[in-house]
């Protein structure tokens, strides 16, 4: 188990950890999954078959990880806005979480890029960076996200789409961020 575990950090840690950062958008957030991901590997690499390679068995681990934080995250939000009054107006909680200081760089393109990925579904934010910012083949992320290949290039197609809008609408007028 040692050196499967070994190997398995020493080759996918970076890209594990900044998949997971791209997904949650904190850094102290993306550690602490980090380490359920490698929980999770400990206690179920006996049922690694290889029937995908590591690293999307892997990436698999942590898509999983990251779903269940959201889910996580919007019981509770449930919660506590079910707890407040909010009268009849139905405001809601803003999140004014920042860029993580590794995508807030000089460089406004990809700042908008990375709010416009806000946008997106989950799913849809999910295959834009296992292909686009991972660098995976549609192949690799189909087997990762447990889809068809046809479903990723609909989904990508969609995300792209997405994409493509919001950041039309933000070269035409500038997007405002919610704070």
């Amino acid at each position: 188990m040692k050196p499967f575990f070994d190997e398995l950090y020493d080759e996918y840690h970076h890209d594990l950890f900044q998949f997971l950062i791209y997904m949650v958008k904190d850094r102290d957030l993306a550690e602490d999954l980090v380490q359920d991901v490698y929980l999770k590997v400990l206690k179920s690499h006996d049922s690694f078959t290889g029937k995908s390679t590591r690293k999307t068995w892997l990436f698999s681990i942590a898509r999983h990880v990251a779903i269940d934080y959201f889910r996580k995250k919007k019981r509770k939000r449930t919660r506590v806005m079910e707890f407040f009054d909010w009268g009849e107006k139905g405001e809601e909680l803003k999140d004014r979480q920042d860029l993580p200081e590794e995508v807030a760089i000089q460089n406004e393109e990809l700042k908008q890029v990375y709010i416009a990925l806000d946008e997106c579904t989950v799913d849809q934010r999910s295959v834009i960076i296992l292909r686009f910012i991972q660098g995976m083949s549609i192949q690799e992320a189909a087997t990762i996200l447990g889809w068809s290949e046809s479903k990723v290039k609909t989904t990508q197609h969609r995300a792209m789409k997405a994409l493509r809008k919001r950041l039309e609408s933000a070269e035409e007028g500038g997007v405002q961020r919610e704070a």
